[in-house]
């Protein structure tokens, strides 16, 4: 036969191609050479009763072997497991019928449905659910079916398990389907879930979250982590709050260069004066540490009502006038001049300190920062800075802002709604230093 191609192609009475035959018998040598041979078919070819040869070798085996559909592998998985991590439907169902436990767990925990979840095929998990398979089962990670699926971005298979997914169980495993799905990056999943009640501000148990080094908390948080401006923007728009987190998810996105983010985030009320002490308890507002190399991002934040008056507060020479500024508690705090004295920052402290300047009124500059600033190119235009007063249209400028607050800064909606003439909106918000949309207008 093998030289004659066509005759692999030729089916019998019952619909069986030779590729059938050669399932059921025993040779793996003469399975081989068919496979080969029958080039011109898939796998998936099926008899007039609709068996594949591999439904049909399931069975083959499970009759001459005895039907021990509990065994497991060197990992400890069941045929069932293999069955439905593979997304083999019709395997399933036979495995079933000859005494398959649907609720078999590997040694990690995952059940067979929570593995019929990874494959995602609806299919697998309707045979499943159908004989009694409990989605309610934890792995050892605390993962439910549920979870699988919307990590994976299965949508049917998730539409399928949110109904039948107990809320006793999602709260025992301490995390919700929400994390999971922008985790995943899936926003159809995403969309899916919060339709359908899920709460979009809910947070990781205490448990789950010392698995992550930054101890993250919110789905949010997983999204900006990821860098997902598509499920961040959708979540902002469900409601997601922005400061949940130990750590800030303005400065993971400040931190990352994520300026579609950073600017989605403060459009959406997050602090961009947000102090962050574990790594540096420092004076000013703890997101310029992560920007001082890249002007737009700093004038993102400035744009946006960031505090630059405390990168000018220090105890070096004492000359800062408002003394609230200082305490002993204060004293112990790193201010900007010896942040950006280090070896691997000076470089950066001149274009960063002009920069600064350009959203303050008078500020005094100490001893020290001077020093660093007198080696750096831009210290002529700041010294013609420093020596010259403010117009008196800037510090009108800095005065309303202030008024204004961060948080109104950063929200469109209300600034664009502010009784002010066109002309004046730009100027207070300082669009002639509005790069973000410069470069979004060039591209």
């Amino acid at each position: 036969m093998s030289s004659c191609p066509a005759a692999f192609t030729e089916v019998d009475a019952k619909g069986w191609y030779p590729l059938h035959r050669a399932s059921v018998q025993q040779s793996v040598q003469v399975l081989e050479r068919v496979i080969y041979a029958s080039y011109r078919l898939t796998l998936e070819e099926e008899t007039a009763d609709g068996e594949t040869p591999l439904t049909l070798a399931t069975q083959a085996g499970l009759a001459r072997y005895g039907g021990q559909v509990s065994e497991t592998d060197q990992h400890g998985v069941t045929p069932m497991g293999i069955a439905a991590e593979y997304a083999q439907a019709e395997v399933l169902d036979i495995l079933i019928h000859n005494g398959g436990d649907v609720n078999a767990q590997a040694p990690n925990g995952d059940s067979v449905l929570y593995d019929a979840a990874g494959s995602g095929n609806p299919d697998c998990i309707d045979i499943l659910l159908q004989n009694g398979a409990n989605p309610n089962i934890p792995s050892l990670s605390a993962q439910l079916p549920i979870h699988r699926a919307a990590y994976e971005g299965h949508y049917l298979a998730l539409r399928m398990l949110i109904p039948i997914t107990t809320r006793r169980a999602l709260r025992l495993a301490g995390q919700s389907p929400v994390h999971s799905a922008a985790d995943g990056g899936h926003a159809q999943c995403l969309e899916l879930l919060l339709e359908k009640g899920f709460d979009v501000n809910s947070l990781l148990d205490q448990h789950i979250s010392e698995n992550f080094g930054d101890m993250r908390k919110s789905a949010l948080y997983f999204c900006v982590s990821n860098g997902d401006v598509t499920c961040t923007q959708l979540l902002l728009r469900a409601g997601a709050k922005t400061d949940l987190d130990p750590l800030s998810c303005l400065l993971v996105a400040v931190r990352a260069g994520r300026y579609e983010i950073v600017k989605l985030l403060l459009t959406n009320g997050a602090n961009v004066n947000y102090y962050f002490t574990v790594v540096n308890d420092t004076l000013f507002p703890t997101a310029l540490q992560y920007c001082l190399r890249d002007e737009l991002m700093m004038r993102m934040l400035l744009n946006s009502g960031y505090d630059a008056d405390k990168c000018f507060v220090c105890h070096h020479d004492l000359t800062w006038t408002d003394q609230s500024h200082h305490s002993d508690h204060s004293s112990k705090k790193i201010s900007f001049c010896d942040f950006v004295s280090v070896s691997w920052l000076v470089q950066y402290a001149g274009r960063a300190v002009r920069v600064l300047l350009d959203y303050v009124g008078y500020v005094p500059i100490c001893s020290k920062l001077k020093m660093v600033l007198e080696k750096q190119k831009e210290w002529p235009e700041i010294c013609d800075i420093l020596g010259t007063p403010r117009s008196l249209k800037h510090m009108c400028r800095l005065l309303i802002r202030r008024k204004m607050t961060p948080r109104k800064l950063g929200d469109p909606g209300i600034t664009n709604s502010a009784p002010f003439p066109p002309l004046l909106k730009k100027y207070l918000m300082y669009r002639e230093y509005d790069l973000y949309s410069s470069l979004c207008a060039d591209e």
